[in-house]
């Protein structure tokens, strides 16, 4: 971390490296954060819907546990996990693809800090993005929840509504934004640090392709508790 967060020779350079990332690890993960989204938001709504069959329970409750759910867990959390999956993996792979072909010496011997250049672009560019992701998700999660709620006939558009802004905490929203910022960093620089230091051929990038998506999943797992913990007890 200390020689990926060095300072950059360039700030021109590290600067169009970081939108290269953004456009690669963030706006190339927008198709299957979205899809995840919309059907996670329905399948919670029509569980919902069955489990809350007594006349007891209000009808727009299904709101509120599809709000809260997407908000608290799923967005943050599960598509997180998602994201180590397939951006870790490209991570991991790119920089052992280039560590066991000597790229990454070749950029040694020009003199330039190759962890910097390599890891530091992606950690900033999967800690302004992975947030918007996160946001991104909430929306659709919702909306493919009312959606779906509403196609079925299992909940009114009306009661639906009134389940999303009932007793609605912004607060919520901040703590799975800042959930998102530390599985953010997790997501690029785990993976990474495998990448980096993948010795052998090909065989040994997948290897170290595999354990930076484990790695960081079960990372993200122990942190999402932790910081549950820390910021709703």
């Amino acid at each position: 971390m200390k020689r990926a967060f060095g300072k950059p020779e360039k700030l021109a350079i590290y600067r169009d490296r970081i939108f290269e990332e953004i456009n690669l690890l963030g706006i190339g993960s927008l198709g299957i954060v979205a899809i995840i989204s919309v059907f996670m938001g329905a399948v919670i709504t029509l569980q919902s819907a069955f489990n809350f069959e007594s006349p007891l329970i209000p009808v727009y409750a299904v709101g509120v546990a599809v709000r809260d759910s997407m908000i608290l867990e799923f967005s943050p959390a599960i598509v997180s996990l998602i994201l180590a999956g397939k951006v870790g993996s490209s991570i991991a792979s790119e920089i052992g693809t280039m560590r066991v072909t000597e790229q990454v010496d070749a950029l040694e011997i020009m003199g330039i800090n190759s962890a910097s250049y390599l890891i530091f672009p992606k950690i900033i560019a999967s800690l302004l993005f992975n947030p918007v992701l996160i946001v991104f998700s909430m929306f659709l999660g919702v909306l493919g929840g009312y959606i779906f709620g509403v196609l079925t006939g299992v909940v009114t558009d009306y009661e639906f509504i009134y389940g999303i802004t009932y007793d609605f905490r912004p607060y919520n929203v901040i703590y799975a934004l800042i959930k998102s910022g530390v599985f953010a960093f997790i997501i690029a620089s785990v993976p990474a640090y495998h990448g980096y230091y993948t010795q052998g051929g090909a065989l040994e990038v997948g290897r170290s392709s595999t354990r930076g998506v484990v790695y960081s999943s079960v990372l993200i797992l122990a942190f999402d508790l932790i910081l549950t913990q820390l910021l709703l007890s």
